[in-house]
């Protein structure tokens, strides 16, 4: 009995769409089906949205530099109903985009949530059954609240960018990237920003120098960041939310936000029922391949957890394509991925932090931290870091991490280098472009220590 489609997609984020364009392409009958909106977490309530953010949050800074640098402005307030209007008819185009791509592609949309029925067919929420000779799961990840008492009044990231107003105030509980980037969007929109987490220092996994530079310059443009701090209690009160911490510390917020992990959304999809194994946190478990357990389904991107980031998702679509449908089996390159945080201070980051790469082999830290021009000139104190781990024994920069303004366009190219296997001395043989601040990457002579 020959299948409806080869294979059909669950999950309509950037990894799915991508796998299901690409399959299609090599002729495959392919079709897609998606519950809440096409483009997934980074499109609708991620990346997209929070980097527009961003840039919306730094003009408060540079009105004030303007003003340094000899320009005469008047004050201005931010109007969060204009930006809102304009940040979700973005969202729209872009969502308008994606179902383009898909249909000028041959790929079959459905509206609906999809579960599935057995290793070679899905279940609609509209009723209708669909069989399929091969099944992907891309349905990404959702935000976790934790299990605090009245933690149901506070909100998640999903829910920043439908709020009706900006609050006057905010708690934010969690010490990752996405409560620190949010930290600092909303500061810079004006919102006073408190900042709990229960660790000794945001961003635990990244390089300890390099996060402790992205914390100082967070409380200095006035995050009022709160370590070995978290939420004992919390309730509704009046117009507000009272929170209780755990130093015993009592306060009222306008809003509170978690943003305390993330767990993938393999609920209610009929996995385990179909022989797909699932491990922590409910991450469906897959070979190098993508593959299940059951070899006719497939997974990709944070449904995985193995790397929650766009461009990881949509390789390993991409990777999956060449394998199943191409005949060319592909595993995905997981070791060295650039990644920026979009903090205010930006941090850019690849390869190995100091401490990893210390408790591998003994390495040289190269590493500086000034002020740069376009600050100090403003009156700034705000800092820059440039800082690369090399090998002692074969001189490969195993590691570099910035924090600065653009990190993250900066570590795109760095990570060029890094993932080529560059050793110091080709970083020192480029010539210096000036004045800038990369040109530091390639101006550090001396390590400044060893580990």
């Amino acid at each position: 009995m020959p299948f409806d489609y080869d294979l059909f997609v669950i999950g309509g984020g950037s990894g799915g769409v991508r796998a299901a364009r690409v399959a299609a392409a090599t002729g495959a009958k392919v079709a897609l089906a998606e519950e809440f909106r096409m483009g997934g977490t980074c499109v609708i309530r991620g990346c997209v949205p929070k980097k527009l953010m961003v840039f919306a949050s730094g003009y408060s800074e540079m009105f004030e530099d303007a003003r340094a640098y000899g320009w005469e402005l008047q004050e201005g307030a931010f109007d969060w109903t204009q930006f809102r209007t304009k940040l979700h008819a973005e969202l729209d185009r872009l969502e308008g985009i994606y179902r383009r791509l898909l249909g000028n592609s041959d790929v079959t949309i459905f509206d609906a949530r999809a579960s599935i029925k057995d290793p070679h067919s899905v279940q609609l929420s509209t009723g209708q059954t669909i069989s399929a000779k091969h099944i992907i799961v891309a349905t990404g990840g959702r935000p976790v609240v934790p299990d605090i008492p009245g933690a149901e009044h506070g909100i998640t990231s999903n829910d920043i960018f439908l709020l009706d107003e900006m609050p006057k105030s905010i708690l934010i509980v969690g010490g990752g990237y996405i409560a620190s980037e949010f930290a600092g969007i909303l500061n810079g929109l004006g919102v006073a920003v408190t900042q709990f987490y229960r660790g000794d220092q945001i961003l635990r996994g990244f390089d300890d120098e390099a996060r402790s530079v992205v914390a100082d310059g967070m409380r200095a443009k006035g995050v009022d960041l709160q370590l070995q701090t978290n939420v004992a209690q919390m309730e509704k009160r009046g117009d507000g939310i009272w929170v209780k911490d755990t130093n015993g510390v009592e306060k009222s917020y306008d809003q509170v936000m978690f943003a305390t992990g993330r767990a993938p959304n393999s609920d209610g999809l009929g996995l385990e029922e179909a022989g797909v194994t699932l491990g922590r946190g409910g991450a469906i478990l897959v070979d190098d391949y993508s593959q299940t357990k059951t070899p006719s389904i497939f997974a990709i991107g944070d449904v995985t957890d193995r790397v929650q980031l766009t461009p990881v998702a949509i390789r390993e679509g991409m990777a999956f394509v060449e394998t199943v449908f191409k005949g060319n089996p592909t595993k995905v390159d997981h070791a060295l991925i650039p990644s920026a945080v979009f903090t205010q201070p930006e941090l850019g980051t690849v390869g190995l932090t100091e401490e990893e790469a210390g408790k591998i082999e003994p390495v040289e830290i190269y590493s500086t931290s000034f002020k740069p021009m376009n600050h100090s000139f403003a009156g700034r104190e705000d800092r820059v870091l440039m800082k690369l781990v090399v090998s002692k024994a074969t001189r490969t920069v195993l590691g570099c991490h910035i924090v600065a303004d653009h990190a993250g366009e900066m570590i795109q190219l760095a990570g060029i280098a890094v993932k080529m296997g560059a050793t110091k001395e080709d970083f020192d043989r480029t010539v210096a472009v000036h004045p800038t601040m990369a040109e530091e990457l390639v101006t550090m002579k001396e390590p400044v220590r060893s580990a």
